[in-house]
């Protein structure tokens, strides 16, 4: 089918908010290790793994045998109304890997349905429908995600089940608190949280639930130890701490296994989903068994941990626990860091870069101001695109870069990622000055 044709069918069978990257979307045919093929044959070094989902990368020997394995059972679903032994064994070494004291584990189909199942079992548990959240931040599409969402590019309801009042934390580069040290962002920030909770809440809040570093929110990068801040205050009141690992888990960050052990603290849940199934649908909750089984009703996962989904994400995590890929996610990422550090001037159209491991934002602004600047960015997506790699685009404004490719990313890859990169980033810069 020619590409026009299904871009033409796409726009008429599908919904006009479907968002499509570049000006001419690309269709993705073919893949392998770090590199996909589009509609027309050409490659393209992913530097995004379908939204940080393909951690591993493509065509991965291990992780695809064990889906055959699995395919020739001739069972590819049951529900969990019956025992799934693979569900049980996964479920045990996320238990292992959390922890959790006592920790339970319950699969979902995506992170959405995860934190909206780790709402449900904060909110009865605490007899509240009271939550913090961060501002800039997103935890997904659904009713109550949407609701407790701090982007208002990605919030489109002001409905929701829940009473939220929202934090700051997450977003430092353009904001009140802008220019502090660590050490007086991380007071300032406790100072507000106490403020936050005397004010516009009862008390008896349900959860607060944080990304470690904010995904769509631009790969915002709050500084380490705020959120065992958080948790002090959180525990005078018996507010239990959910950490939305749905970006940051399975090692990305490089210096933790999951994002939140940059802040010396163990949550009450964590939710987890994209990576671990290195493109199937898996995501779920890891919290104490107290939080866990606080529910009353009866309850089911239709597809959650159904048996193919966690064969591939238990073959993934043995591929990432045995390569370490941690180690390797903390090198690359430190040496793209360094690069597009160094290329930065004062005067020009990067802002910002951050993040930690193969996690990391470049902000991007109208030339010698922080001003956002969402031109410059969709001109460096659409000029790495043209050069051969594929980035991602968020931030409040849409100005930021996002870089998070497979973790199996070589030193070679990232040599070429970064050339490129800040190829289109200075004929950018050259452009937007003149």
């Amino acid at each position: 089918m020619p590409h026009d044709e299904l871009l033409h069918r796409h726009r008429a069978v599908m919904p006009g908010w479907l968002s499509l990257y570049y000006d001419e979307p690309i269709e993705i045919t073919g893949g392998h290790g770090r590199h996909v093929t589009d509609g027309t044959g050409r490659t393209y070094l992913d530097f995004f793994a379908g939204i940080l989902t393909n951690a591993i990368g493509y065509d991965i020997g291990e992780i695809s045998e064990a889906i055959r394995s699995q395919l020739d059972t001739g069972v590819v679903h049951t529900s969990t109304l019956y025992l799934i032994r693979r569900q049980v064994e996964l479920a045990e070494r996320i238990a292992e890997l959390s922890g959790i004291d006592d920790a339970k584990v319950f699969f979902t189909s995506s992170g959405t349905e995860a934190n909206e199942a780790a709402l449900l079992l904060a909110t009865q548990y605490r007899r509240s429908n009271q939550v913090l959240a961060l501002r800039n931040s997103y935890h997904g599409r659904a009713f109550a995600t949407t609701g407790i969402t701090g982007n208002r590019g990605w919030s489109p309801s002001a409905l929701s089940p829940l009473q939220v009042s929202y934090v700051h934390g997450g977003y430092r580069y353009r904001g009140p608190l802008r220019g502090l040290s660590d050490a007086d962002y991380i007071r300032a920030c406790t100072e507000d949280l106490r403020e936050v909770l005397a004010t516009t809440t009862a008390g008896d809040v349900a959860c607060m639930i944080a990304e470690p570093i904010q995904g769509v929110g631009g790969f915002a990068t709050p500084p380490d130890g705020l959120f065992a801040a958080y948790a002090e205050v959180l525990g005078e009141y018996g507010i239990p701490f959910i950490s939305d690992e749905v970006q940051t888990g399975w090692g990305r960050t490089g210096e933790h296994f999951w994002g939140i052990g940059a802040h010396g603290l163990t949550p009450d849940a964590m939710t987890f989903a994209k990576g671990l199934g290195n493109g199937l649908a898996i995501g779920g909750v890891v919290a104490r068994g107290e939080l866990m089984d606080c529910l009353t009703a009866n309850s089911i996962s239709t597809f959650g941990g159904n048996p193919l989904s966690t064969t591939a994400a238990t073959a993934t995590l043995d591929y990432l626990l045995s390569h370490d890929l941690q180690a390797n996610a903390a090198e690359r990422g430190a040496f793209l860091l360094r690069r597009l550090r160094e290329a930065g001037r004062p005067d020009g159209v990067v802002g910002e870069v951050r993040g930690k491991g193969l996690m990391i934002g470049i902000e991007l602004v109208e030339p010698g101001t922080t001003e956002p600047s969402p031109r410059a960015a969709t001109a460096v997506l659409e000029a790495t695109r043209a050069a051969g790699l594929l980035v991602g685009k968020g931030g409040l404004h849409g100005n930021v870069i996002r870089l998070a490719p497979p973790m199996t990313l070589t030193a070679d890859e990232a040599t070429e990622g970064s050339r490129i990169l800040l190829d289109a980033i200075a004929t950018t810069d050259k452009e937007l000055t003149a």
